[in-house]
């Protein structure tokens, strides 16, 4: 049983979601990843919702330019949260998806992260999983351990060359 379904508009998505592909196997959690479109193929993206649902699936993130439909129909289809991530293209560079996906209605919401902000819903991801998994919890709390850890390393860097 895959914990977490990725689905995108079109494979130009890939390139983006690649980064949740990567938090999700840092962490050790099983994902599907799927292209269906929420205009071009409706029935094959709601037929995969279900079945995703049906095999035990928590949480869905999709990705998706320009009008950006796809995270607001499959969280139309599914009580599973769905993450919204809004893919940079077109002439307003993502801004148009981001708003696509922000603007849900009352009673159909789809938890959403900054433009091309996959890495953030891979994480976003395994928090909502860590909340019924403690050995999932404490990987969570190291990844935080070894970023702030990181931030003091570069600053430590910056603050020798300074000195030299």
């Amino acid at each position: 049983m895959n914990q977490v379904g990725i689905v995108m508009g079109s494979d130009s998505d890939f390139k983006v979601m690649e980064d949740a592909i990567e938090i999700l196997e840092e962490f050790g959690i099983s994902f599907e990843v799927k292209v269906s479109s929420a205009h071009r193929t409706l029935e094959r993206t709601l037929n995969w919702v279900k079945e995703f649902e049906g095999q035990g699936g928590k949480v869905i993130i999709a990705g998706a330019g320009m009008a950006a439909h796809l995270p607001g129909v499959v969280a139309g289809a599914t009580t599973l949260p769905v993450i919204g991530v809004p893919i940079r293209s077109g002439a307003l560079e993502g801004v148009d998806a981001l708003y696509a996906i922000v603007q849900m209605p009352p009673g159909v919401p789809v938890a959403t992260v900054g433009i091309n902000g996959a890495k953030n819903a891979g994480l976003l991801a395994v928090q909502m999983l860590s909340i019924t998994d403690r050995s999932l919890k404490e990987s969570l709390q190291q990844y935080r351990v070894n970023m702030a850890q990181g931030v003091e390393a570069k600053d430590q860097a910056i603050q020798k060359k300074l000195r030299d």
